[in-house]
This record gives structure tokens, C-alpha cells and sequence, in this order.
């Protein structure tokens, strides 16, 4: 049986990056300032895929 390829609907700051095309750094950036949608678990930022994406495109 061969591997179903899913799309990770959560990503990580390094994942958003690549995602955005901008650096960890900025992303950073971002968060601190409010101006990415993210979901903060304890330590770690997550950002939801779809959310990002629709961020990206001016609609968040």
C-alpha cells in the first residue's frame, strides 16, 4: 500500500517561513507585533495552513 501524502495543516515558525518566503526572524517579528494569525501552545507558535495562506492573499 503506498503513502497518502497529507498536507500538514499546522506549521511550525521555520515551516511558515518557507510557506511565506520570509526569515525566521521576521516571522518572529510578526508575531511579536500581532500582525500573523498564530495559536501560541505553551513555548512553541504554530500558525494554521489554511489561515496563512488566506493571510498571504490580503483576506485576514
Amino acid at each position: 500500500m503506498g503513502k497518502i501524502a497529507l498536507e500538514k495543516i499546522t506549521l511550525t515558525v521555520a515551516e511558515a517561513a518557507d510557506l511565506t518566503g520570509l526569515s525566521k526572524a521576521f516571522i518572529y517579528r510578526l508575531v511579536a507585533r500581532g500582525e500573523i494569525p498564530n495559536k501560541k501552545v505553551g513555548r512553541l507558535i504554530l500558525f494554521h495552513r489554511p489561515t496563512i495562506e488566506a493571510w498571504l492573499r490580503g483576506e485576514e
